[in-house]
């Protein structure tokens, strides 16, 4: 069993940045592809960005050149670096952690976003 909790969230001013981290607990991570996913009110869970163990990184299109997401093994800790926020980024944001469609979620942390 892996456990994933999430911090980071809160609320602020579009044009700001925020930096989400998730740390992992019990069985090791650092085989597992780790990323994070976002869910908006009446819409479905999406893909934000993933990093894979051989350090892949697939993004979202809507935040490409404004979120990064790192990992530091080490500490088993997923981090995902988010900068010029919209209010389209409002969301609960949820940290996983697998292989292929096998895998692990966080709670969640909620990012709000004012216009």
């Amino acid at each position: 069993q892996v456990q994933l909790v999430e911090s980071g969230g809160g609320l602020v001013q579009a044009g700001e940045s925020l930096r989400l981290s998730c740390a992992a607990s019990g069985r090791s991570v650092s085989s597992k592809t780790m990323g994070w996913y976002r869910q908006a009110p009446g819409k479905q869970r999406e893909l934000v960005a993933e990093l894979t163990p051989s350090g892949m990184i697939n993004y979202a299109e809507s935040v490409k050149g404004r979120f990064t997401i790192s990992r530091d093994n080490a500490k088993s800790t997923v981090y995902l670096q988010m900068n010029s926020l919209k209010p389209e980024d409002t969301a609960i944001y949820y940290c996983w952690a697998g292989v292929g469609p096998f895998g692990y979620w966080g709670q969640g942390t909620q990012v709000t976003v004012s216009s």
